[in-house]
């Protein structure tokens, strides 16, 4: 940075996005973050917290937060955006005409648009022009450990070498290891269907299926989005990485997993909505699932972990059926495209 301090804009003020605009600003960079809870932006201006998705963490003062769009994105040379995958669209609908020509936007953003089948990658693209340079951020990191300082790894890919780069340097520490990539489909693909397995590992836990099942469905569950990954273009030894097998274990192992969360609730005899109620903050594989069995359907690839997770979030399966289903499926090659 050179003893100066530059402007980053973020779209986000949840979880991940105050995350990682605490890694840019422990960087040096000043941060404009747009949050769409006023109470939130309030306790950033004022307390330097967020109060509701990091309480008692302290944030750096380079931080600012605002209810304006516009604010966090005129005139930045890089861009987070770190807002759930529903309103992706929405919110670069309205930002679209501040966004610079020379802009980098960096998608943090894990999941795929049910309308259109799109990564969040392919919605900026489209909203905001063919043009824009995107990166794509991606890999196992849990933000409450990553803003308390612990170390992490992730990738950056981006068609654009330039702009994976710059991204890289933004928020590369030594806490913070940054790698580039890309193979921007793999890497999107891997972080967004990643959250439909951890639900099934999460039920099977809840179940007490035992270690040997977990292996099972994580192993499985990753070829199915290899399968997926590799019909739609991406590199099969993407999904060997940290946007892959990387996030995968994470997510379906890890207690902060959200998703996990869904399935161990389920797992107990609780209702759908009554779980997402409990949690508190969007879990996206809810969302992935059957948008995953569509994309499945459109490329003719075989997906049945993640049919089984539908059927039991919104055809209220049995998930002991949906094992049995799984364990009777005709007998199989180990691998096959």
């Amino acid at each position: 940075m050179n003893g100066s301090k530059k402007v980053i804009g973020v779209l986000g003020g949840g979880s991940w996005g105050t995350a990682l605009a605490q890694l840019a600003a422990n960087n040096g960079y000043r941060v404009i973050m747009w949050c769409y809870e006023p109470d939130v932006a309030e306790s950033i201006n004022k307390n330097k917290e967020n109060y509701r998705y990091h309480p008692g963490i302290k944030l750096s003062d380079n931080i600012h937060a605002t209810l304006e769009v516009a604010e966090a994105v005129e005139g930045m040379e890089i861009i987070v955006s770190a807002v759930p995958s529903f309103a992706v669209r929405e919110i670069w609908d309205r930002a679209k005409g501040y966004v610079s020509e020379k802009a980098v936007v960096v998608s943090a953003t894990k999941g795929i648009e049910e309308d259109t089948l799109m990564r969040m990658s392919e919605v900026i693209l489209q909203v905001t022009g063919e043009n824009t340079r995107v990166a794509v951020l991606s890999g196992p990191s849990f933000a409450k450990e990553v803003i308390r300082g612990l170390p992490a790894a992730v990738t950056v890919a981006s068609s654009h070498e330039d702009a994976s780069r710059l991204a890289c340097e933004v928020f590369h520490s030594s806490r913070f290891r940054t790698y580039i990539h890309h193979d921007v489909a793999g890497v999107e693909i891997g972080g967004a269907i990643k959250n439909v397995m951890a639900i099934a590992v999460g039920l099977s836990d809840g179940l007490g299926f035992g270690l040997n099942t977990r292996a099972a469905l994580i192993t499985r569950g990753l070829h199915e989005i290899m399968r997926l990954g590799v019909k739609i273009g991406a590199d099969p030894v993407t999904f060997s990485g940290l946007s892959g097998m990387g996030d995968l274990v994470l997510t379906a192992t890890g207690d902060l997993s959200r998703n996990r969360r869904v399935g161990l609730g389920l797992a107990r005899g609780k209702k759908l909505e009554q779980v997402l109620k409990e949690l508190g903050e969007v879990a996206e594989g809810v969302k992935t699932a059957p948008v995953a069995l569509a994309l499945a359907s459109k490329y003719n690839v075989e997906m049945p972990i993640t049919r089984e997770v539908n059927a039991i979030l919104f055809e209220g399966k049995d998930p002991v059926s949906s094992v049995k289903d799984l364990m009777t499926r005709e007998m199989k090659t180990e691998v096959y495209w």
